[in-house]
Parts: C-alpha cells; structure tokens; sequence
C-alpha cells in the first residue's frame, strides 16, 4: 500500500513537472471595447504657458517600427498607416481626411470619398516590353495601391501647456499626417510628401481598439492611443510656432536643423525644470 501510494506521487510529480515546463498560454486583451482614456480637464485659466510644436517621426528608426509593422496586417496586429487607411475607406466613413497638408495643418477642408479613393490609388510610371517589337521597351503606368511600406514618415502637430492647477508639464497631439515616400523610376529616394491630416481627438476612439506589439513585454500589450498618450516613440522637432509661420529647415541648413530643434526641445525641459527649482 505504501509502495502504491509514493508511486502516485511520483508520477503526479512528473506530471506536475511536464505541465509547469510549458509556457503559459497568452491571452490578448480584448480590444474592441476599450475606450480611450480620458484627459485631465484642463481650464483655459490654469494654462500659464504653451508652446505648440511640429514633429517628425521616422518609422525607419528600431524605436518606431511597433507603428510601421507588419506591413501586411494579420490577425491580432496592424501597422498604424492601414489603421487610417481603413477607417478612411471604410462605408461611412470612420474618420476625417483634411487635404492640402502641406500647407494647411488647421483642419479646413474635409476631403471626399472620391478623393481619398483617388489618393490611395496611384498609378505609377514604368518600362515594359514592346509586343511589337521584342527587346525594345515603352513607357506605361502601373495601378498600384498605396500601403505601409510607401509611408515612412509622420507628423504630429501638438500642444505642450504648463498646468498651475496641477503644476505638471502636459503634451496633447492635435493631429498626425501621413508622408508618402516619393521614389524615382530609377529607385532613388527623393523626399516626402504629406497626404493628409487627421485630427487626433477624433481618432483615439478607434487608436484605442487597436493593439500594438510591446517590445518589453508580449504578456503586456498597448493600444495605438497608449503609444501616442505615453509618447512611446522617437521624434524630432521641425517647426514650432513662430511670427514668421516658417519651419526650421526654411532658416536654417545642415547640422544646425538638428541643433536648432534640439535647443527647441531644450527649451521646453528648462520650463518644466525651472518650475520646480527653488
């Protein structure tokens, strides 16, 4: 009976043993009902000071790739460029598109269906195969569909205000702008272009449903209005407001844009800094 006994334990051991050398299986977070996380209400008479600032963020660095992968979306993940593109497309629409981002970043003019239809199909030129005349070649146009892989760079227009309610340093994007790659026929990269601006209050109610790959923890996943919330992404500064409306890059060349948006940054540190310094 004893024997019985401490061969049961033995085994139940083992077993226990087995199933704890498994890793435990990861359930994702359901996303679908999440609502973003609301604002500290903020008086226009506890700001003592703002500053409004444009930045650029570059998917392209190691820091910023949770926001431009994957770049064909999956089940359980989706890169930030689809998320807009979808809830552009989607019938009715979920968001709004202002057009001529260049230019205006105020919000002014809504875009069409028909228009944004017309932006994320291009036609692209190309060199094919003369049917008619075998080796030779002749300039065509290609349909091709804009996707994450076209977008790699974004702004992000946003306020940054001393609260002396709380006397805490606060930031709030206001909008974020999409800039499509503009590549040659031979391959070069020759710039940026914006497509368009969204406001961002109206889009933390998807940003909140959509989750994004933590690169710290799989077990802990963020929500697209966590990132932009938390600020968990690298940026620089190219513009901030001025008398002349003018971006750093319009006044100064070189080296000196860095060091121009890096005493910007600066700047605002010091102001943060300075109300606690006694």
């Amino acid at each position: 009976m004893r024997s019985w006994l401490m061969m049961t334990f033995i085994i139940l051991l083992f077993a226990y043993a087995d199933l704890s050398a498994q890793p435990p299986t990861l359930t994702p977070p359901q996303y679908r009902s999440r609502k973003p996380i609301p604002y500290t209400p903020l008086r226009e008479a506890d700001v003592m000071w703002a500053k409004r600032i444009w930045r650029t963020v570059d998917l392209r660095e190691k820091f910023n790739h949770p926001l431009y992968y994957p770049e064909v979306k999956t089940q359980e993940r989706i890169s930030l460029f689809d998320v807009l593109k979808d809830a552009l497309l989607a019938t009715p629409p979920k968001l709004t598109a202002f057009a001529n981002p260049a230019l205006d970043d105020e919000f002014k003019i809504p875009m069409t269906p028909s228009e944004i239809n017309a932006l994320f199909i291009q036609w692209e030129p190309t060199q094919v195969e003369n049917p008619n005349a075998p080796g030779t070649f002749i300039n065509d146009t290609i349909k091709k569909e804009l996707g994450p892989a076209d977008v790699k760079q974004y702004w992000i227009k946003e306020d940054w205000f001393l609260d002396k309610q709380l006397s805490v340093m606060d930031a709030r994007p206001l909008g974020i702008c999409p800039l499509k790659e503009k590549v040659s026929e031979t391959g070069e990269v020759l710039g940026y272009s914006p497509l368009f601006w969204i406001y961002f209050p109206e889009a933390r109610q998807i940003f909140a449903k959509v989750p994004v790959y933590n690169i710290k923890n799989d077990a802990a996943m963020l929500s697209l209005d966590d990132v932009f919330r938390k600020r968990m992404y690298h940026s620089y500064i190219h513009k901030e407001t001025n008398v002349f409306d003018r971006t750093i890059n319009s006044y100064q060349t070189g080296l000196d844009i860095l060091l121009e948006s890096e005493r910007i940054k600066e700047e605002i540190f010091r102001m943060e800094h300075d109300l606690w310094h006694f």
